[in-house]
């Protein structure tokens, strides 16, 4: 499910206990300019141009880029709307937290739908940014819950993927 034209610097992807999905990716870029993206809303806008096959449209409803900030989110395929909310935005960590809280995957089954992106320093001019995807299924829809973790994780990295190449390639 990799994006077009994008580097593959995958390091790993794994459907771990707890119903979660993780994959890492490294960058060659300060773990302080990843944040500039990360941590702000400069992150819907680089995904929403960088997947326009994925995403039909990413629309700020509420909120500057912190903490209670929402989206609506609509992708493309089957036009599945949701909305989600930034639940932690932690600027001295690098941590952001976004929770589905309406629509789209919870009503297809999902109980909670969350996305976890961490910014850790490698080195002077590189970090490793983790994406982490938590669930719960309802019973009925829990048949599928490893095969829906690697899908949410190869969608959550792509979006990161999406990042790295725009942050290696623009001077912001």
């Amino acid at each position: 499910m990799a994006a077009e034209g994008l580097p593959d610097t995958i390091e790993k992807i794994e459907v771990i206990k707890g119903d979660e999905g993780v994959g890492t990716i490294d960058v060659n870029v300060p773990a302080s300019k990843a944040w500039e993206f990360y941590g702000t809303l400069e992150l819907a806008t680089v995904v929403g141009e960088g997947l326009p096959d994925t995403f039909e449209k990413i629309e700020v409803i509420k909120g500057d880029g912190g903490v209670g900030t929402i989206l609506e989110i609509t992708l493309s395929l089957g036009a599945l709307a949701f909305f989600e909310q930034y639940t932690t935005v932690d600027h001295a960590k690098r941590v952001k937290v976004v929770e589905v809280v309406e629509g789209g995957f919870l009503n297809l089954g999902f109980n909670l739908l969350r996305f976890r992106f961490d910014i850790a320093e490698k080195g002077e001019n590189s970090c490793i940014t983790k994406g982490t995807v938590e669930y719960d299924l309802k019973e009925e829809a829990a048949t599928n819950a490893s095969s829906v973790a690697k899908i949410d994780a190869s969608f959550l990295l792509n979006i990161m993927k999406v990042v790295a190449k725009h942050m290696t390639t623009t001077d912001t």
